[in-house]
């Protein structure tokens, strides 16, 4: 059997270039981008960040390729990937 292709895949977050591992989780990449900065604001504008890491606390909702509320721990990157959060930047 064949191994998949591990090779890195370039993504930009927020306007930033960046390559990751293959397989990399976009969560992952936003962890890489900047350290654990959040994805998205509250009603009340505070920044909001990963907390579960599963899917169920929806706290990690970004844009991806201009699709909005993307689950970003659930998306793996893909090459050529945009994806847009709402952090403070």
């Amino acid at each position: 059997m064949r191994e998949a292709n591990r090779e890195p895949v370039a993504v930009t977050v927020d306007g930033q270039a960046l390559q990751v591992p293959a397989y990399t989780t976009v969560a992952a990449a936003l962890a890489l981008a900047g350290g654990m900065r959040g994805g998205r604001l509250s009603v009340t504008g505070e920044p909001r960040a990963m907390l579960c890491g599963m899917g169920v606390c929806q706290e990690c909702r970004v844009t991806v390729d201009g699709c909005a509320h993307v689950l970003a721990c659930q998306t793996v990157c893909r090459d050529g990937m945009t994806v847009e959060t709402d952090a403070p930047k």
